[in-house]
Order: C-alpha cells, then structure tokens, then sequence
C-alpha cells in the first residue's frame, strides 16, 4: 500500500516538523513530552482494562483493541527513542513515541434531540452546547508565522467568552494528542501572560488546567489518529466520561492540516 502523504501544500513539511518548530518556540522538553505520552498509553490501558470501551468499539476482523496501545511502555523505554522529527535542527525532542502515528479506523456519532432520541429508544450520553472554529498563518509569507497546530490555542478563549465561562471551569479536557509537543505547546501558550494579551487579545492568561482532568481515557498517542475517527472517538470519550460521572462539563480542542482547529463544549 501507498504510504499517506501528510506534506502541507504550502510549505512542503509534514505536520511533525511543523510541530518541531513549535516545539522549539515554546522550549518543550523532551522529558514533558514522554511523560505526556506514558499518561496517555496508561490511561487508555486503563480504559480497556475497566470496561469503559467496550460500548464505545465495534470489533472489526477480529480486532477489539487498538494494536498501537503499550500498556507496558516506561519513561525508560520511551527515553531510548531516536528523535524524528526535527532533527536538523537543534535540540530535536520529537520521537515516535510522543508523536501520533497514523492509524486506520473510522466513527459514527449520533446527533439529535431528546425527543429524538427517546422516539429510538437511545440514551442521551451528553449535550453539545457549542463550538468555535479558527485558522492560523502558519506560511512563511507571514513574518511570524504560526504554528501548524495552534489554532485551537484562538479558538478557545472565544469559545468561553461567549458562554461566560473560565478555562478553569471544566471537568474534563479532551486535547487531541496530534504531538505531545503540541498538546503541550497549547497549554503554555494559555498559560502565558504575553501570549494572551499581545496575541489573544486579553486582559490576562487563560491560566493552568488541572492536568489529572486531562484525557483521562487516553487519547492520540496511545490510540493512533485515523483521520476519519479521531474527532468522533473523541466526543465519544467525552460524552461517555460525562454520563459516567453523572454530571459535569468538557472542553474539546482539535487542531487540523491546514492551520485549522475546532474547539466545543459538551455538557451533562
């Protein structure tokens, strides 16, 4: 089979030496990185161990389980990875341990009422409240071009701006897990003072999030990113979270080729 092509158009890079460069910019350590990703392969570990999947996958020929999982990786192992991204440049963290590799796979989402719903007889896991969509210049046609995958950092605050709401005031955070480098990248560009007012126009930094509410099933660089999936196992993840807790609210933030990101609320 023909190996994807994931080039940008515009520049000729893939999106991991995009995210390199991003990584770069921001001083992403590789050792944040690692310890990003073995969250992620034990929490979706987790997740299959407990059951939590099991209504959330349809086997397919005999698979039932995400074959990239390693449930047994340590920050030991991941540390004795070769770099691959970046590596021309200085100080290259990127390994194919803390970046997402492309998987296949495919999701169905339901979306509708409650009337809907009850008429099919279908629990209703959760509520989508709102979304926001943004795109950033990440071309060198711009003197200082953004990151390949930060748009959700400007999607983000107009998102909770128009629902009166902080960063602060969620339950559950659902970062797409594109490149450690880049979920980490978007967490300190919240954080960041200068950031938020010279860029995003603020008064003040969007602040931390607590980071044992972040992708607490796993996410990306444990389960792999099928393009035709993520953005569905995603709210999946989420909608189920929610309905297992019983009540609560979640933030989701996906980045995409192109410069693009989507960002959305889904509440219980």
């Amino acid at each position: 089979p023909e190996i994807p092509r994931n080039a940008e158009p515009r520049t000729g890079m893939s999106m991991g030496e995009h995210a390199a460069l991003t990584a770069l910019k921001w001083g992403i350590t590789r050792e944040a990185q690692d310890e990003l990703a073995l969250d992620s392969h034990r929490n979706l570990a987790a997740a299959y161990d407990e059951g939590f999947l099991d209504d959330l996958i349809t086997p397919y020929l005999g698979l039932s389980r995400d074959q990239n999982l390693r449930g047994d990786s340590t920050l030991d192992k991941l540390a004795k990875l070769k770099p691959v991204f970046g590596v021309r440049g200085e100080n290259p963290t990127m390994t194919a341990g803390n970046s997402t590799p492309l998987t296949d796979g495919a999701a169905l989402v339901l979306l509708g009422t409650d009337e809907w719903a009850e008429a099919r007889h279908l629990p209703v896991r959760a509520y989508f409240v709102d979304a926001q969509t943004a795109a950033v210049d990440f071309t060198p046609r711009n003197p200082h071009p953004e990151g390949l995958l930060t748009a959700p950092v400007y999607a983000v605050p107009e998102l909770l701006a128009r629902n009166g709401l902080t960063l602060q005031d969620f339950d559950f955070y659902e970062i797409h897990e594109a490149f450690a480098s880049q979920v980490l990248a978007t967490l300190a560009a919240w954080e960041s003072e200068e950031f938020c007012r010279e860029k995003l126009g603020l008064e003040k930094a969007l602040g931390p999030i607590d980071r044992t509410k972040l992708n607490v099933r796993g996410s990306s660089l444990a389960a792999g990113h099928p393009f035709a999936a993520t953005g569905g196992r995603i709210v999946a993840t989420l909608a189920k979270s929610l309905a297992t807790r019983g009540s609560g609210r979640g933030l989701i933030s996906i980045c995409a080729a192109g410069g693009q990101g989507v960002v959305a609320i889904l509440e219980r």
